[in-house]
């Protein structure tokens, strides 16, 4: 059973965090140091947590504080909010959509995502770029509505966490004009050239080790980049080969850019859309759970 929020407490504690110290708290409150030091410790008993931990006489909030005073800061904006609405003073804020993308993820495909938000209903999107494990834990803190990946989070950092497959495309090597060559034979052809490859980051780089341990390929990895913008770019230049599905470099394909070398047999780059278990859902990120495919 959740125990009751005293509000009170809530702004204290708010206001705390905001200062990082109970002194420079109290002379904004107006209250008395040891008052506003007892009604801490009485929320944090309240709430069987922690909120922080003191360094050199600086309060530094504990990862529970962080969420906590997300929380706190969302319960007053909307209070203000609320006011505001119901005395006709302003109009009401457009819903908002947070999207977490990871760097690998092509743009075009984001920008899918975004026109079919945008579809379901008028409202304010945020995007964030990154690796896994900072969208996972922002996911997971509620920071974000939805995350675009193509690796999939295990053990306790699924905990929560809901993922649906929304494309699945075999993967092929491509290069410039110099590469060309490497069509014939491949893929004994491509043993020992030059490769741009992802990141651990990605659950395509482990199949890639997996694929070419299986086809006695040896892997010259000029360069690593989970960013496929980079690695386009590379590629283009004719620094390297570079492995990834098709729809990432249709728009290079068509241009001559790049060629297909050779496609790699069982090995696939699926993407997923991955929603986190909350208590107040944001609508506009369940319709995209629900429907959204390439």
């Amino acid at each position: 059973m959740n125990p009751w929020i005293n509000y009170h407490h809530l702004f204290y504690f708010k206001t705390i965090a905001e200062e990082a110290s109970v002194s420079k708290a109290a002379i904004k409150l107006r209250i008395g140091q040891p008052t506003l030091s007892a009604q801490l410790k009485q929320f944090e008993d309240s709430i069987g947590v922690q909120l922080f931990e003191r360094h050199h006489k600086k309060l530094i909030l504990t990862e529970q504080g962080k969420v906590a005073l997300d929380y706190s800061k969302n319960i007053f904006n909307l209070g203000s909010e609320m006011y505001e609405v119901l005395h006709d003073r302003i109009k009401p804020l457009k819903p908002s959509l947070h999207i977490g993308s990871l760097d690998s993820i092509p743009k075009q495909i984001v920008l899918q995502l975004v026109k079919q938000a945008l579809k379901i209903s008028p409202c304010q999107i945020t995007i964030s770029e990154g690796n896994s494990d900072r969208l996972v834990r922002e996911l997971s803190a509620h920071k974000m509505d939805l995350i675009i990946s193509n690796f999939l989070p295990t053990g306790i950092d699924a905990k929560g966490l809901f993922p649906k497959s929304i494309s699945k495309q075999n993967v092929a090597f491509y290069g410039g004009e110099k590469f060309k060559h490497l069509k014939k034979g491949f893929p004994k052809s491509i043993s020992n050239q030059p490769m741009i490859l992802p990141t651990y980051d990605s659950k395509l780089r482990f199949d890639l080790d997996h694929w070419a341990k299986l086809n006695d390929i040896e892997l010259n990895i000029i360069a690593e980049s989970q960013d496929i913008a980079t690695k386009k770019l590379m590629a283009i230049n004719q620094l390297g080969i570079i492995p990834t599905a098709n729809h990432t470099v249709s728009r290079q394909l068509i241009s001559e850019e790049l060629s297909e070398i050779g496609q790699l047999q069982g090995v696939n780059e699926e993407l997923f859309l991955i929603s986190a278990n909350r208590k107040i859902e944001n609508q506009i990120a369940a319709k995209l759970m629900s429907d959204f495919v390439l």
